[in-house]
């Protein structure tokens, strides 16, 4: 199964990175794969920690995809890490061994610690649009812009029926990323 989460690690000097990541989840396994280069995978690699964070508010997802990363963050409870603030749960992890690979590397964790610190209300159709779409925007070096705006389309129809202010402002800047790559190709 893969868990749409907020993947929070830390470098040697202590400099949070913040990054959406589809995590495998296989019983008490977790297997976290960044491509290559990946800031994730360099501090992973680096301080062999990391926190999962479970979210329902779809702007950190869309703001880091977008270049907004300043996220409020807090420290983690048995790792040095850090939580976003703003977590409905979180999950400190450690790596436990590497299956390297030059692309896509596979880094085997196990939980240290899991926290859950509000309910989870479950997502509206407009939290899924967006959580979509930013993945889209996750690919959009190597998928056709034809086959993304078909896709954002279909979106469209569940986040215009659904969406409150969070995911009004998440979708704004995805659809502004979308819009300077389609000038891009234009000129």
């Amino acid at each position: 199964m893969i868990q749409e989460t907020i993947v929070t690690t830390l470098n040697n000097s202590g400099l949070a990175h913040i990054a959406p990541m589809g995590i495998h989840v296989n019983g008490d396994e977790i297997i976290v794969l960044p491509f290559r280069p990946s800031t994730t995978l360099d501090n992973l690699l680096e301080s062999k920690t990391a926190v999962l964070n479970y979210c329902d508010d779809v702007r950190v997802f869309a703001g880091c995809l977008t270049g907004r990363r300043d996220w409020p963050l807090i420290a983690a409870e048995k790792i040095n890490g850090r939580v976003l603030q703003c977590a409905l749960a979180h999950t400190e992890i450690e790596l436990v061994h590497l299956e390297d690979d030059p692309v896509r590397p596979k880094l085997f964790c196990k939980a240290v610690h899991i926290v859950n610190h509000a309910p989870f209300m479950g997502f509206n159709r407009a939290q899924y649009s967006v959580l979509e779409a930013a993945i889209l925007i996750s690919r959009l070096s190597w998928l056709p812009i034809e086959k993304i705006d078909a896709e954002i389309d279909y979106l469209r129809i569940g986040f215009e029926k659904t969406a409150g202010d969070r995911e009004v402002e998440a979708w704004g800047w995805l659809m502004d990323v979308i819009e300077k790559i389609k000038a891009e190709i234009k000129l």
